[in-house]
C-alpha cells in the first residue's frame, strides 16, 4: 500500500494536499475529511454509509497530529478530533472523492427534500 510523503494543509483554501509515494496527489478539501471521517461519530458501528454531516462547508483543520507512522488525527475547528486517518483511508478518500462527493450531494438535497422524484 502507498505511503504519504508529503501531508500538507493549505488552510486558506480549506485543502490537505496528500502526495504518496506512488506519484499519486491528491487535494482533499476538509469538509470532504470532516464529513467522511472514520470516526464512530460520522461511521457509527457498522454503518453501510457514513452519517450525514450538514453545515460543514466552512470547517478547517486546525492541526493534524501523527499517529505513530501508519495514521493522522485531524484537528477539526468545530472541536471535531476523533478518528484516524490511516494512510490506505486518505488513499481511499483521494481515489474515491468524486464517487464519494457525489453521493453525499445527493444525500443532502434529499435531506432538504429537494431531489426531484422522476416519473
Amino acid at each position: 500500500m502507498a505511503e504519504p510523503v508529503e501531508i500538507r494543509l493549505e488552510k486558506s483554501r480549506r485543502i490537505l494536499v496528500v502526495e504518496f509515494d506512488d506519484g499519486q496527489v491528491f487535494e482533499l478539501p476538509c469538509e470532504y475529511l470532516r464529513t467522511h471521517s472514520p470516526s464512530a461519530e460520522v461511521r457509527g458501528h457498522g454503518l453501510a454509509e457514513p452519517k450525514l454531516m450538514t453545515g460543514k462547508e466552512q470547517v478547517n483543520i486546525e492541526r493534524i497530529e501523527p499517529i505513530g507512522s501508519y495514521a493522522v488525527a485531524l484537528h477539526f475547528d468545530d472541536g471535531h478530533n476523533t478518528g484516524l486517518y490511516s494512510w490506505s483511508f486518505l488513499y481511499k478518500l483521494g481515489v474515491n472523492m468524486e464517487s464519494n462527493l457525489a453521493r453525499y450531494a445527493e444525500r443532502l438535497r434529499q435531506a432538504s427534500g429537494t431531489d426531484e422524484q422522476k416519473p
